[in-house]
């Protein structure tokens, strides 16, 4: 599978492929194919999303300008 980060407008990013995630002492988290990254400083499990974008009222919405 090809690594690939998407924005999801108003949302988190969702990052797929072979990656890898490391905290800031260089732990890493567990492997996963496909994951969202909060975006949004909402979160209660950073980096991570779990959804409180949409109670907070989020909004970006980025897009390229080509």
């Amino acid at each position: 599978m090809e690594n690939q980060i998407k924005i999801n407008d108003n949302g988190p990013l969702q990052v797929s492929g072979d990656f890898q995630i490391f905290d800031a002492e260089g732990k890493e988290y567990p492997k996963k194919a496909k994951v969202y990254l909060c975006r949004c400083g909402l979160s209660n499990k950073k980096p991570f999303c779990d959804g409180s974008h949409k109670k907070g009222g989020f909004e970006s919405s980025p897009r390229t300008s080509e």
